[in-house]
């Protein structure tokens, strides 16, 4: 960094579809919605994170919400920018400084990204003042942020599943020896609730609501030890068009989400096949480490067990196992460099 080091500072970012955190001096400072509301009109920002996603479903003709990631990546690239740019813009610490410093920023990227996908990550980042700018895969960053010693030559399988994608990997010596990504991940779940509701209860329901849901009283199995309280949800009818309150409970929700979680097992069993036999001896040993906000989904830990014979081992903080990682990798370049992208 030379000269300007002085002038510089380190930010890791978990550029995620559901959610955008950052992490500045080694602490979560960004915490938020991947979504932004914009003036059709003047092009402004209006809001973003949580004051925009309040918004969601709520705005009249000049107001735009957008969520600019969809599957893991950048699907507007001038939203993803501002959202990214505002973002930055809150971290408390740098506020503070009469000029904007540069930035060497970390941000986490899909697997299975493509090239133009990169591109548009980079080019986001460096027009949110980004001079240096680093790509972490996600399944590293998650199992670095779980404490997992990647660089070992031992094998390690990690499940990320977050908004977009859900990322199963095996880890051995720094690097992915095999990897499946699909595009089933919390956005489908969420998507699978409202078409449910719609199908059994002719209810429509909005995506915060059916998200909520989710979070409430979303299982992956019917058979929970602690099942939690059934919930009120209000919809709008679609005989009557009137609106409509009904009682749900976890059960519910864990038929509706049923076929997506098939093919997230699907994946792990590939991956399964496709490893090396020395690492999946490893594996038998260590188990699956399960990440990501869909990690957060009751029963599912157990399901993936019945499934695969495997322990199951939930990060701490399954929200920020990501950009704790990514963060890891930032303050300790020379051990990670080689795993990055640049």
């Amino acid at each position: 960094m030379g000269i300007f080091g002085f002038f510089t500072e380190d930010v890791a970012i978990d550029l995620g579809t559901a959610n955008l955190l950052i992490m500045h001096r080694n602490k979560v400072v960004v915490d938020g919605p991947s979504v932004i509301a914009i003036n059709r009109q003047t092009g402004k920002v209006i809001a973003i994170g949580r004051e925009a996603g309040i918004m969601m479903g709520k705005t009249h003709d000049n107001i735009k919400i957008i969520r600019p990631l969809k599957d893991g990546v950048i699907a507007d690239f001038d939203a993803s920018e501002k959202m990214i740019n505002a973002y930055v813009k809150t971290i408390p610490a740098l506020k503070k400084r009469v000029f904007a410093p540069a930035l060497r920023m970390a941000v986490c990227i899909p697997s299975g990204i493509t090239e133009v996908e990169m591109r548009a990550v980079r080019e986001s980042a460096e027009r949110a003042n980004a001079r240096e700018v680093y790509m972490v895969q996600e399944p590293l960053a998650a199992a670095i942020g779980m404490g997992i010693g990647i660089m070992e030559s031992r094998g390690s399988l990690v499940v990320d599943i977050g908004g977009g994608t859900t990322e199963v990997a095996v880890i051995s010596l720094g690097g992915i020896v095999c990897d499946k990504s699909v595009k089933i991940a919390g956005d489908v779940l969420t998507d699978d609730i409202i078409q449910y509701v719609r199908e059994e209860h002719n209810l429509f329901l909005g995506e915060v609501t059916a998200e909520k849901i989710k979070m409430t009283i979303g299982a992956a199995t019917e058979h929970l030890e602690h099942p939690p309280d059934p919930m009120d949800v209000q919809g709008r009818d679609l005989l009557s068009g009137k609106p409509k309150q009904i009682r749900m409970s976890h059960t519910e929700i864990a038929r509706a989400l049923d076929k997506s979680l098939q093919r997230i097992e699907a994946a792990v069993m590939e991956v399964l096949s496709a490893t090396p036999p020395e690492l999946s001896a490893d594996i038998y040993n260590t188990g699956i480490h399960l990440a990501g906000g869909g990690a957060l989904l009751k029963g599912l830990d157990k399901r993936l067990t019945q499934r695969t014979d495997l322990p199951v081992c939930v990060a701490q903080n399954p929200l920020r196992a990501i950009v704790e990682g990514t963060n890891t990798v930032l303050k300790e370049y020379t051990k990670y460099r080689n795993m990055m992208f640049t």
